[in-house]
């Protein structure tokens, strides 16, 4: 790799890692804010949703935005304003506060995902071979850092307020400090068309978009809702809660360091389609029992299989043919983010019309849906 490649490379590497530090802080004090705030489950799943709407707002911008200045200009703007929108959740005083700190959120962490994407794959290119498993890797490590220190602060009955300011801070800092390693190509997409072919969308773009959709929502439910599961449902303590989201992200960033190999014997199609069972086994297994020991292992299953599915995804979607590559991986990255702002608020509101462990059940449903769909994947013959 050329100088330049290397370190756009690695300053990538540390806005994916950023990114899963920042939510897995979110959702490690999920419970504690919850608490404070005496929400029952219902409520949470409506301030939840305000999240999803915030992200629905910002993802076409940002795409619009990245079009405009660029991946580099974009990613460094809105990650440095995700480090500080953090804080915010901590600051509520009620239901209805916490929901405008959530639609905050929610927009610039969807941002975020847009911007810092496109990046990495302007990196991809200029390398000529696959790493986004690798980028990807990088998000699951943050998050199980994230969770792990979460688990560890909540344990100790530290307040949010600090917590959340302490971790903007580092994370913030740390954006700044590889903004001038990214690469800004900007100037050599000026004329490429980048609008998202939502209209007369190719069928193969349309199943990415709906396997992207389903891993992410399943990502998102599983992100927000482990902890509150291990400790309603199974009635574990606040660290063995936060350890149950630890253990998932550890089995994804694992796992997405040997993506490339795993792809490498199975095929795309292949790794998409037995992924997606083994994450849906891995759950199943978890909400059938009882203890949290036993659970928890489950939770690491399902993290394996959820690993290399959303990297291979974006890097097919780059691949469609008669779609540019940019706007082919900002349609899938945008519908699927939406699902993984979407998911937590619907199992919330699921679990007040039956139960929490039933309510994740869909999350088990839209693995297979994520299997069946991945045949589309299949090379067709050219004739």
């Amino acid at each position: 790799m050329e100088s330049k490649t290397r370190r756009a490379w690695w300053g990538t590497v540390v806005l994916f890692l950023v990114h899963g530090l920042v939510v897995a802080t979110w959702i490690s004090r999920i419970p504690a804010v919850q608490s404070a705030l005496k929400l029952n489950n219902f409520v949470l799943g409506l301030t939840l949703l305000a999240s999803a709407l915030g992200a629905m707002c910002a993802i076409p911008a940002a795409g619009m935005l990245v079009g405009k200045f660029g991946s580099k200009k974009v990613s460094v703007v809105v990650s440095t304003a995700f480090c500080a929108g953090l804080v915010l959740p901590s600051l509520a005083v009620s239901s209805l506060t916490l929901a405008v700190a959530l639609f905050v959120y929610g927009a610039v962490a969807a941002g975020m995902g847009v911007a810092m994407n496109s990046q990495a794959v302007e990196v991809e290119k200029a390398m000529q071979r696959p790493t986004m498993s690798r980028f990807h890797s990088m998000f699951s490590f943050g998050a199980m850092m994230g969770a792990a220190v979460g688990g560890a602060v909540a344990a100790r009955g530290f307040g949010t307020v600090i917590h959340f300011l302490v971790s903007a801070a580092i994370n913030a800092t740390a954006v700044l400090a590889v903004s001038g390693l990214l690469l800004d190509t900007h100037d050599a997409h000026k004329n490429v068309d980048h609008r998202l072919p939502f209209r007369n969308m190719p069928r193969l773009l349309l199943a990415l978009s709906a396997i992207g959709f389903c891993i992410f929502l399943s990502e998102g439910a599983m992100a927000d809702w482990t902890a509150l599961y291990l400790r309603q449902v199974l009635k574990a303590g606040q660290g063995t809660a936060a350890a149950g989201y630890s253990v998932f992200s550890g089995a994804m960033a694992t796992m997405r360091f040997l993506g490339d190999l795993v792809t490498a014997r199975l095929g795309p199609m292949r790794a998409v389609r037995n992924g997606s069972l083994l994450a849906a086994i891995g759950l199943g297994w978890a909400l059938c029992m009882r203890d949290a020991a036993w659970a928890i292992p489950g939770f690491g299953v399902a993290g394996c299989g959820f690993s290399i599915i959303i990297p291979l995804v974006f890097g097919s979607a780059g691949r469609v043919k008669g779609v540019a590559a940019g706007a082919g991986i900002a349609t899938v990255s945008g519908i699927g983010y939406l699902g993984f702002i979407i998911g937590p608020p619907a199992i919330g509101f699921l679990s007040q019309l039956m139960t929490l462990r039933g309510a994740l059940l869909v999350v088990v449903g839209c693995c297979v849906v994520s299997a069946i769909l991945s045949r589309e994947m299949q090379p067709r013959p050219t004739h």
